[in-house]
């Protein structure tokens, strides 16, 4: 009796990993977005932390990128690539059918699908890209549906175009590419390949697959010493069946046990992965979950934290963290981590934003040594391409304290040397003695190597940051000498860096000479790719720039470049001229935000790019319209500020559903990592007003509401190990706010402009209450 049940749980488990129930029916439950035909051949991105796959929504994998010209698409496992693309084909014994002209395609949190209608075949076929979180593999999934009322057997194969390769500046440490070969291991049941010239391994493999020698229908010419493999089994479905079967890949660039042992891992347990995920991502989606009445928006800032997940890279050996964009800059950037880790913070991704701050430290430190500086840009396997930028150094030291007043955690504590090490880096390149470092910052503007107003802007919110930093470790020299140097440097950026003509803080300062020179040049840029309206603007600035008498260093405003606007972003800015900056600023704008005007992409990116005749002048990029959000919010302009954000709203899906493009609505990177502190940091910090003190179990909340949001709520607010709900409602000029958390931590409420607060039944006049306890109602009139 005993074999009978062993042979029936024997079958079960057959069926079940040849036919599993959950899969389908778990991924059909979850929120996706449906792509749109006129993008079906732009890319996807599905992504784990370990793994991800980017390939083009109709289901081709054509060469793609720029940095590794034709090489950043197909599955990665950094620091290598594991395959250029696959693709499923079917053959009835009369018809050839490759899955590479998808009829529709989905983006879910946690993978993507793509959907095949085969009528001459009876079928319709989905596959579904699943990479599990914290896992070096790839699961596929095929669902079969038979239309037909009868029986329907078909052959189905696997493409697989293998190409083991090593990632961007393994040359410098002396990494070479060799040539793929394979076996199939009959004792696995799987299809093993191999560098020759290195300990590089992908597994390939699925239930009943077996290699197959049928030529390639599909077969697409490629780069590269690898070579393609197909792998074939029999489907046999009754009338309207549904039958569910996977396709593994898992890889190691370590040895060959590990990416058998993947393998066997993710094919036994697939349906548990996918739960796991699902879980991690719910997690994500309710922390700091914001609902108002516009479901469009809400969903955009819920999918931009799924975006900043799907961009969380963990590279054995090196670390973990925040990369910038997909596909071309799967990388680490310090520059790129000063914005995007604040939006981590204000979203509630706490754990993601302190492994990527250290990374990006660990990584600084192998370039720079102790001198504090922050290195720019770095790739998978450790090596550190630029040591940083001028903004870099600053932008960061800003975002290291906010980590420490939104998380609370004393390690950061630790970094304090970095702070005071990268204060006096910054100031040690004033090489001329002006005050002001001299050198290029987010923006280079060709010929210029003079100071930028974007580092300014950055050093002196960098003071701040350091002078808080100071406070905590009770460093009172320090604390007095940082805030008198942010005090100084204020007052200069008002003086020294405002240009009546123009109302706009200069983009650098020069020598008139300089500035009349990059000004023609720029007018020859802007009119050889067709921009007859920066051409026309730039003669105008250049007429009037040759009328003004000018004998020394001066301030400039020449593209007006978006970088212009960051006085405003940290609050440098004198009242009157932001006021002014921000109304100029609105020239500079379209429907999908600011304009990012003066400067030419990267040579090297321009020859590559299937954009060829793109140009940044009068490119919308997602940074600058973030920032301008920022900015308006800061000085009193609520409403201006969710106009912006709603012209990135328009930038969502545009391409890709449910990711937003580095340049609105559609060029660039398909996801960037920024794009959350263009959303987030303006919606929790500004428009809520959240400034927290998780340090000192403290919370001040100045909540700027725009109009239109007369019934809002943002939930599970992490600060620290409290959770803040607050929601609001408006009638005329009466607010009435709903505040609860988890602990009895000081919460201090100011609403400058009202005239009274009735707190939990108790009214005073003015708007500045404080509370402890764990659930508060206050009505506010103003």
């Amino acid at each position: 009796m005993k074999y009978f049940f062993l042979f029936l749980a024997i079958m079960l488990v057959s069926c079940q990993a040849d036919n599993p129930s959950d899969f389908y029916t778990q991924v059909n439950k979850l929120e996706k977005i449906e792509g749109k035909a006129e993008y079906s051949d732009s890319p996807f991105l599905s992504a784990g932390k370990k793994l991800y796959v980017v390939g083009h929504q109709d289901g081709l994998f054509p060469d793609l990128g720029w940095h590794v010209e034709g090489e950043m698409g197909g599955v990665w496992l950094h620091p290598i690539k594991l395959l250029d693309g696959y693709h499923g084909e079917i053959d009835n014994g009369v018809d050839q059918v490759c899955l590479t002209k998808a009829s529709r395609f989905f983006n879910y949190p946690v993978g993507s699908e793509q959907l095949f209608e085969l009528n001459k075949l009876g079928l319709t076929v989905s596959q579904f890209h699943f990479v599990p979180q914290n896992e070096k593999g790839l699961i596929i999934a095929y669902q079969f549906e038979n239309k037909r009322e009868e029986e329907n057997t078909v052959q189905f194969t696997f493409n697989a175009s293998i190409d083991l390769r090593p990632v961007w500046l393994a040359d410098s440490l002396g990494i070479k590419d060799g040539s793929d070969e394979g076996e199939w291991q009959k004792s696995n049941d799987l299809f093993l390949a191999k560098d020759n010239k290195n300990n590089w391994f992908t597994a390939l493999g699925g239930k009943s697959f077996k290699p197959s020698d049928s030529e390639n229908s599909c077969k697409v010419k490629r780069k590269g010493l690898g070579f393609d493999q197909a792998m074939s089994r029999s489907i046999k479905l009754k009338g309207k069946q549904k039958k569910t079967i996977y396709f593994v890949v898992s890889g190691s660039d370590q040895d060959e046990k590990s990416a058998v042992k993947t393998h066997k891992y993710l094919s036994k347990n697939a349906e548990q992965l996918l739960q796991d995920k699902i879980s991690h991502y719910r997690d994500i989606q309710r922390n700091n979950k914001l609902v108002t009445k516009n479901e469009q928006f809400d969903q955009m800032y819920r999918w931009l934290k799924y975006n900043s997940e799907w961009l969380m890279q963990d590279v054995v050996g090196i670390g973990t963290g925040l990369t910038a964009g997909s596909p071309d800059y799967p990388w680490w950037f310090g520059t790129d981590n000063g914005y995007a880790v604040q939006g981590l913070l204000a979203s509630g991704m706490h754990e993601q934003a302190l492994q990527t701050i250290d990374l990006v430290l660990k990584l600084s430190e192998k370039v720079n040594g102790d001198s504090g500086r922050i290195m720019h840009e770095a790739s998978t396997n450790g090596v550190v391409f630029n040591p940083g930028n001028l903004n870099t150094t600053p932008k960061f030291i800003s975002m290291l304290w906010k980590a420490f007043a939104w998380t609370g955690d004393k390690q950061l504590l630790n970094y304090y040397d970095v702070v005071q090490k990268g204060v006096k880096w910054i100031e040690s390149q004033d090489i001329d003695g002006n005050g002001y470092p001299d050198g290029a910052g987010m923006m280079e503007i060709h010929g210029l190597d003079s100071e930028m107003i974007d580092v300014i802007s950055y050093q002196y919110e960098m003071y701040l940051a350091a002078a808080n930093f100071a406070k905590v470790k009770d460093d009172k020299v320090l604390v007095d000498e940082y805030l008198v140097k942010a005090k100084d440097l204020k007052a200069k950026i008002n003086s020294e860096w405002w240009v009546d003509e123009f109302n706009s803080y200069a983009d650098f300062r020069s020598t008139k000479v300089q500035a009349l020179k990059l000004m023609e040049e720029a007018i020859v840029r802007a009119d050889s790719i067709d921009k007859p309206w920066s051409v026309q603007e730039l003669q105008t600035k250049l007429d009037t720039l040759k009328k003004m008498e000018i004998k020394e260093t001066s301030p400039f405003v020449v593209h007006h470049n978006w970088i212009v606007n960051t006085p405003m972003e940290v609050g440098a800015a004198e009242q009157a001229k932001a006021e002014k900056a921000l109304q100029a600023a609105e020239n500079y704008r379209n429907r999908f935000g600011l304009f990012v005007t003066g400067i030419d992409r990267d040579e090297q990116q321009e020859k590559a790019s299937k954009w060829k005749s793109f140009s940044y002048v009068g490119a919308v990029m997602t940074l600058p319209t973030g920032v301008q959000a920022i900015a308006e919010a800061k000085y009193g302009n609520p409403d201006r500020a969710l106009e912006y954000l709603k012209m990135l709203q328009q930038s969502f899906s545009y391409a890709l559903p449910g990711s937003m493009y580095e340049v609105s609505p559609d060029f660039g990177m398909m996801t960037q990592a920024w794009n959350i502190y263009a959303v987030a940091v303006p919606v929790v910090e500004e428009f809520f007003g959240i400034q927290p003190k998780a340090w000192k179990n403290e919370i001040l909340i100045k909540p700027n509401l725009p109009t239109e949001w007369t019934d809002v709520k943002l939930e599970r607010i992490r600060i620290g190990d409290n959770l803040i709900d607050i929601s609001a409602k408006r009638v005329d000029n009466v607010l009435e706010f709903r505040v609860s958390q988890l602990y009895n931590w000081k919460m201090i409420f100011e609403f400058p402009n009202a005239k009274s607060v009735i707190y939990d039944g108790n009214k005073i006049k003015g708007g500045k209450v404080e509370l402890y306890d764990r659930l508060h109602n206050l009505k506010i009139t103003f």
